[in-house]
């Protein structure tokens, strides 16, 4: 096995990951900033969590756990 992966081989897979994750924490930031009212927690806490638990699994959570529908 080769321990030596070169960056610029791995961006091509990398990237629209990347862009994906971003697009998401945007969005759910958006999302909790613009609504009022949550099944669990407030905006405070799903803030947090969705900022710690950056790589997809924050915002996933909150759209899971703590978004009501309207």
């Amino acid at each position: 096995m080769n321990a030596n992966i070169n960056i610029s081989e791995m961006l091509p897979f990398l990237l629209p990951l990347i862009i994906v994750q971003f697009i998401l924490l945007g969005y759910t930031l958006w999302h909790i900033l613009t609504h009022e009212n949550y099944k669990y927690g407030n905006r405070t806490v799903w803030i947090v969590v969705t900022l710690i638990g950056m790589n997809f699994v924050g915002p996933i959570l909150y759209f899971v756990l703590g978004r009501k529908e309207e």
